[in-house]
């Protein structure tokens, strides 16, 4: 039996934003703000051969900070696709999963390239989160 040798790394940040939950019944329906957490977690399954490393932390750490820029300190509910589709806890994670995922296939370092995205977390607050992933058959 063989098996697929699989790496993945984790980064966090945070983004402070507003936003109201459409079609809501309660307080969340009214304009209100969060810190949200964010947990990026990538795969891949090939080191680099000199620092026998999947992806330096660095490269994650700008890619997850600069897809966060776009959602923090604005009220979500104005900003694309938030504009269009409710800007729960869930839209934000697979909003953010496919922003790293294009900024990681676009990335100038092929290591970037070689790596995917696995999950992205969001929390509103720190007892509870929703996570968005895509899985490959």
């Amino acid at each position: 039996m063989t098996s697929k040798k699989i790496w993945r790394l984790t980064v966090r940040g945070e983004f402070s934003a507003g936003h109201a939950l459409r079609h809501y019944q309660g307080k969340c329906e009214r304009m209100h703000g969060h810190n949200f957490a964010v947990e990026l977690c990538v795969e891949g399954t090939n080191l680099t051969t000199d620092t026998e490393m999947l992806l330096d932390f660095k490269v994650l750490k700008t890619i997850l900070r600069e897809t966060l820029e776009g959602l923090d300190h604005r009220i979500l509910n104005e900003s694309p696709p938030f504009d269009r589709i409710n800007p729960s806890s869930e839209n934000l994670a697979r909003h953010i999963w496919q922003e790293v995922a294009t900024r990681l296939a676009a990335h100038p370092d092929p290591q970037a390239q070689k790596v995917r995205p696995y999950s992205v977390s969001v929390a509103e607050k720190g007892q509870q989160s929703a996570t968005y992933l895509e899985l490959t058959g």
